[in-house]
């Protein structure tokens, strides 16, 4: 699988990601990549915006807010959060999800980390979420999109989301927290580059650099993911 890099350096919003995500599944039907952002709510596609998450406390502390176009759950990101973009041609999602996560739980266990995935399509340590996936079919592939938390701020992450007593009770937790946790505070010594270069070196036997015309590509499609009627249209 090709790691795809992009001609330009510095930090871009987390829409322009998800757009490089579809961009590569149209294009080439397969390729890797890692990024993060700045403080930012990510979520999924059939969710209520308002029920989901503390929009008066992402408006107060600058905290971007965007829909994904895959289901799944509502997720916080920053720059501590270790993104992943996995695209293969593969077409069956139980598949896909299945040669995915135990390809990354294996890459856990091979820096230290007891990591298993669950039925939920997380990877879990210690019996804490490292990891949340979510996939989304486009032009004939498929897009697995995760975290892997290295250094989140989980106290930004516990006032950006807010889930519904029942589902906190359905995994038995009193909050967001007590269901997560950072690779940092359970041993981890990488940086979160030396993390992402470490996962790419493992996913990945060779590297595509996306040309500028492909960039403004990716720009066009990123266009739809700030439209208001998506964003809020529950």
């Amino acid at each position: 699988m090709l790691n795809i890099t992009l001609p330009t350096a510095g930090e871009r919003p987390l829409s322009f990601y998800l757009a490089m995500e579809e961009y590569v599944a149209a294009a080439f039907r397969s390729g890797f990549f890692v990024w993060n952002v700045a403080p930012t709510v990510i979520i999924g596609r059939h969710q209520d915006l308002a029920a989901e998450v503390n929009l008066p406390y992402c408006r107060e502390h600058g905290i971007d807010i965007v829909r994904r176009k895959s289901g799944g759950g509502c997720v916080y990101a920053d720059r501590g959060n270790l993104m992943v973009s996995y695209i293969t041609p593969e077409s069956n999602v139980d598949a896909v999800f299945s040669e995915y996560l135990e390809h990354l739980a294996s890459f856990l266990r091979s820096l230290g980390f007891d990591a298993v995935r669950t039925e939920h399509n997380d990877v879990v340590v210690g019996g804490c979420k490292v990891s949340g996936n979510a996939c989304l079919v486009r032009s004939g592939a498929s897009i697995v999109h995760g975290t892997l938390l290295h250094s989140v701020e989980l106290d930004a992450m516990q006032h950006s989301i807010t889930p519904s007593a029942e589902k906190l009770a359905k995994h038995a937790v009193a909050s967001v927290r007590a269901r997560v946790t950072n690779l940092t505070d359970i041993g981890l010594r990488l940086t979160v580059q030396e993390l992402a270069d470490t996962i790419t070196a493992e996913f990945c036997t060779g590297r595509r650099e996306l040309s500028p015309s492909e960039l403004e590509a990716v720009e066009v499609i990123q266009k739809s993911y700030g439209n208001p009627d998506f964003i809020h249209y529950l």
